[in-house]
């Protein structure tokens, strides 16, 4: 195993995510890639919860926040960056993708070749998973690179 590929969505447990498979890499003496997924623009505009950020903003209650693509790629490169400075490890590599979560996280380990990937289920409600289906499923029943799950029930 020489790359691990780590997907982070902005959810608060993903330093757990980040941790954990950190810790994987280092027992396997691989390199470590952090990998976010920018899917949907409305989900990143809500008032409730602020993405980015990783928790809920209730002091901005009623404004809506905005950005544009290449806002959205300065604050998301700055989420990974301080994610791997958490990390402290200058050698971890990072990448920004778009699209569908899941197939991004597909395409992106076939192509740096990934040997794991390593990702948080936090499904937090059977109705949700049943309609909308999580995307740590979706990569499981499509992958064919072996994934790390770590649950993290927020």
């Amino acid at each position: 195993m020489k790359k691990v590929l780590i997907a982070l969505d902005y959810d608060p447990t993903a330093e757990k995510v980040a941790e954990t498979g950190y810790a994987l890499a280092k027992t396997m003496n691989a390199d470590v890639i952090l990998m976010h997924v920018i899917s949907n623009m409305e989900y990143y505009t809500s008032t409730v919860y602020t993405p980015v950020m990783g928790y809920g903003d209730f002091g901005n209650a009623g404004l809506t926040k905005v950005y544009s693509a290449d806002d959205l790629k300065k604050e998301t490169q700055n989420y990974l960056d301080k994610s791997k400075e958490h990390l402290g490890d200058d050698s971890i590599q990072t990448i920004i993708a778009e699209g569908e979560s899941a197939d991004a996280i597909l395409s992106v380990a076939e192509e740096i070749r990934a040997d794991v990937i390593v990702m948080g289920s936090h499904s937090r409600r059977w109705l949700d998973k049943i309609l909308v289906g999580s995307v740590t499923e979706k990569v499981l029943h499509k992958t064919k690179i072996p994934l790390f799950v770590i649950p993290t029930r927020g």
